[in-house]
């Protein structure tokens, strides 16, 4: 169990780089202020790491900040591989990730519920 918490060490560094590589040296116009690192997964062996990605806004602007991360994977590793001092850079595999908007969807589904029966009780009475 000594990996775990230098695994949790590592992804929480990756994590914390990428978001600031992203945000403040990539360029693309498609990566928009509204895309932001949720988590990151590494393999132990440090050959690949899964970014999951959240992107604010229509299915549209998501496939272009999917794409444009894509493109600058590269670019993104290289800044990564100066900022992070770890033996082998991985590879990086960007994931969209959607919980961000499904939790939002799910707030306002209950809140709906929650209204709906306060006015149900409210008129009873």
């Amino acid at each position: 169990m000594k990996n775990n918490t230098r695994m949790i060490r590592i992804n929480d560094e990756i994590q914390r780089e990428l978001s600031n590589i992203i945000r403040s040296e990539v360029k693309d116009p498609r990566i928009g202020s509204l895309t932001s690192v949720i988590r990151v997964e590494t393999t132990s062996d440090l050959k690949y790491c899964k970014v999951f990605i959240s992107v604010l806004g229509n299915d549209e602007e998501k496939d272009g900040v999917m794409k444009g991360l894509k493109n600058a994977g590269g670019f993104i590793r290289h800044l990564l591989a100066e900022r992070v001092n770890l033996r082998n850079t991985p590879e990086l595999l960007f994931k969209l990730d959607n919980s961000v908007e499904y939790s939002v969807r799910m707030n306002k589904l209950i809140n709906e519920i929650s209204r709906g029966n306060k006015a149900e009780d409210g008129s009873n009475e």
